[in-house]
């Protein structure tokens, strides 16, 4: 069984008054203690003045959902496992459905118990208009890799032949900033389900990340973003989790700074014999998540898309750098185009 090490980082964007993003990343991929990931990216305009909570709100629910979705991918003592087509049907209704109920629930408890008596009460869409967040999240087990995702950001996966796809990314592009979110109507309608079963553990994801579009938008095509999330892959193999441990945040960073927006990635990557470690974990570095901290879609052979997972030191790396110093694994702003 790989062993998993995690990553989480996230970063405020330039001059934003507070980092909307929240994350997570709990558990170890097995059968008793399911690999959990997730980011959501609060919408941070005055008509979501909540958003920052509505963000946490979706984490929290999502980690509570996904491990109660493990447990039942993976039931204990004599009980017997669901098939694997009632799961899949688990995942794309039940799933979704109770993850948008229990953040409206939580939301309109906390402006019950927060919001001045004395001002006329607003609807109850408005409400959870304040609280808007979008949301990307991740279940891995030895039995299936699920993952859901509503409104932007991405899911990106390295399989083990080392090809890279965002297998949740929209058909269509949203248009300027708007963007499906927990608030829309009946938004349990409006949420993406991923679906692998995993056939033997050598076939699972090799890289496995969750972020929000503070990191794509960065880049000047998908072409670069689908190369940075390779060149990532690539360098960890070469140089290890502790070197990309260290730079992750100075990589965040200079995306934060082309991009405007808060920028978080949290992501796992096995490797036979590694040491799993992550930011949770006695001992290991600590990245900061949450409020105030620093053709078809997903197919990477479209028109645009690369040929052959991006190199951390061919075109687009920044000159003069060596494969070991603070620089992306490719140019994070497409300058490669």
């Amino acid at each position: 069984m790989p062993l998993w090490v995690t990553f989480r980082e996230s970063v405020q964007g330039v001059n934003k008054a507070r980092n909307q993003d929240y994350c997570e990343v709990v558990g170890l991929g097995t059968a008793e203690d399911p690999l959990i990931m997730v980011v959501a990216d609060g919408h941070g305009s005055a008509v979501h003045a909540r958003s920052h909570l509505g963000s946490r709100f979706a984490v929290d629910l999502f980690v509570e959902e996904a491990r109660r979705f493990g447990a039942l991918a993976q039931p204990r003592g004599e009980e017997r496992s669901p098939s694997l087509a009632w799961l899949m049907h688990y995942a794309e209704h039940a799933f979704p459905r109770q993850l948008v109920s229990g953040w409206r629930k939580t939301v309109l408890g906390n402006w019950e118990r927060t919001n001045c008596q004395a001002e006329p009460a607003p609807s109850e869409q408005a409400k959870l208009l304040l609280y808007g967040s979008t949301l990307v999240g991740a279940v891995l087990t030895p039995r299936v890799f699920a993952a859901w995702q509503l409104g932007d950001g991405e899911l990106t996966v390295v399989g083990d032949d080392g090809r890279v796809t965002v297998p949740l990314a929209p058909a269509e592009a949203d248009l300027g900033d708007e963007t499906e979110s927990l608030c829309s109507p009946e938004a349990w309608l409006r949420i993406r389900t991923y679906w692998a079963p995993v056939t033997a553990p050598w076939r699972s994801p090799r890289l496995v990340a969750v972020s929000t579009d503070g990191l794509s938008k960065s880049f000047a095509s998908d072409r670069g973003f689908l190369q940075f999330m390779a060149g990532l892959d690539d360098r960890l193999s070469a140089e290890g989790a502790a070197t990309v441990r260290a730079v992750l945040p100075e990589w965040l960073t200079k995306a934060s700074q082309h991009s405007g927006d808060d920028t978080t990635l949290v992501a796992a990557w096995h490797a036979e014999g590694t040491e799993a470690t992550g930011p949770d974990r006695p001992g290991a570095p600590t990245g900061t998540c949450g409020p105030g901290g620093p053709g078809g879609p997903g197919d990477p052979t479209r028109p645009g898309a690369p040929d052959t997972p991006g190199d951390p030191t061919g075109p687009g790396a920044p000159t003069g750098t060596t494969f070991t110093d603070a620089a992306p694994p490719t140019d994070p702003h497409g300058r490669d185009e």
